[in-house]
């Protein structure tokens, strides 16, 4: 029996294999509304009745001001509500788990999007962008400096990232997952290179720290018990000064004492410019180093593409479940093709797609 394939189950909920779909920017809400529409139905329900066990949907912004771009899907007001309890009911029908990604996207926010427009960068409040946010008045690259977030500021961050956590679970999702990776808000916190504050939530790791913390203690005392809570980490800047792996794994073990259940490790995407070592699973010995001295259960991730390479993933211990990104875009049904490769017959199989099943599976 694969372990790939073989059920996980956090805190009041089973996923039914191990082998999930990273969140990933669509860029297609062209209301600007924040809205998620047919495209993300049959975006994420392709992958639902593809065989995924969890499903992540894209980066989800918690106030329009979070926005990567006005693109951006969002969970701050009833109507974008209703239509993910529309998304999330189809994938429930699949048998598929859903979660969904809970974003700000602070210095990095009111950028064009990266498809569709040969524009790039930050969009001026004169072509219908918006002032940003961040820790420190520190631009990332050539992007336009954020203010500096004040007191006031950070306690309507923390309030919108619960509000919009209470507004998932209404809608029906499975998962909650707070974005602190990719170089957006919660880890321009993290990294001493983009905060500079001199105050509580500046300085040593514990400050940086402060607000993730207080958004995950905040946000598990506002869902209950029963809803897993994720947390996405850079395991590190791949820049002199930047946060380390070795502090990941330290935040790691504080957010799990404060209610997460799992963290998902990726890296980089806060410093411009840097070199990042790409390779086939390059970010599995971050997730392997949280999992082994933090004693959190971890997803990993990074160009991972075969069943071979996810099967071992976790075979070795290095993650709990594995998340894949552009794998799924090439093949939303690589989960069914996954299981075929590992001679895993799957329970599961959609019927409507009974006449192209692999006859040799057992």
């Amino acid at each position: 029996m694969s372990v790939l394939f073989s059920p996980l189950t956090m805190r009041g909920m089973t996923v039914r294999n191990r082998l999930w779909v990273a969140p990933m920017c669509m860029y297609s809400v062209f209301d600007k509304d924040g809205i998620p529409g047919d495209w993300h139905l049959t975006h994420l329900g392709a992958l639902a009745t593809g065989g995924a066990g969890l499903i992540l949907t894209e980066a989800t912004a918690v106030n329009a001001e979070g926005r990567i771009t006005d693109h951006d899907t969002g969970l701050w007001n009833d109507a974008q509500q209703e239509e993910w309890e529309r998304i999330v009911g189809f994938v429930h029908s699949q048998g598929a788990a859903i979660g969904i990604q809970l974003a700000h996207a602070g210095r990095k926010a009111s950028t064009y999007p990266a498809w569709g427009t040969e524009k790039t960068g930050t969009v001026p409040v004169s072509d219908g962008g918006w002032d940003t946010v961040g820790p420190s008045p520190v631009a990332f690259g050539r992007y336009s400096p954020p203010q500096e977030l004040d007191a006031a500021g950070i306690r309507t961050v923390i309030d919108d990232f619960v509000q919009a956590a209470v507004r998932s679970v209404a809608a029906g999702f499975d998962v909650l997952e707070i974005h602190a990776a990719h170089g957006y808000l919660l880890h321009q916190f993290l990294s001493p290179l983009s905060n500079i504050r001199t105050d509580e939530f500046g300085g040593d790791l514990a400050n940086r720290a402060r607000l993730l913390l207080e958004i995950v203690r905040q946000t598990r005392a506002a869902i209950g018990e029963e809803v897993p809570l994720l947390v996405r980490f850079s395991a590190t800047d791949y820049a002199d000064g930047g946060v380390t792996p070795e502090e990941i794994a330290t935040v790691s073990g504080w957010v799990h004492a404060a209610g997460a259940d799992l963290v998902d490790v990726s890296s980089g995407g806060n410093i411009s410019g840097v070199t990042i070592p790409l390779s086939p699973g390059y970010q599995v010995e971050f997730a392997e180093l949280v999992r082994r001295t933090a004693d959190v259960p971890t997803s990993a991730v990074g160009l991972l593409t075969t069943a071979q390479q996810a099967e071992a993933v976790i075979t070795s211990g290095a993650a709990d479940a594995v998340m894949m990104g552009r794998e799924f875009l090439r093949d939303p049904h690589f989960a069914l093709r996954a299981a075929h490769v590992l001679g895993v017959d799957l329970p599961y199989w959609p019927g409507q797609y009974e006449r192209a099943r692999w006859q040799n599976a057992s």
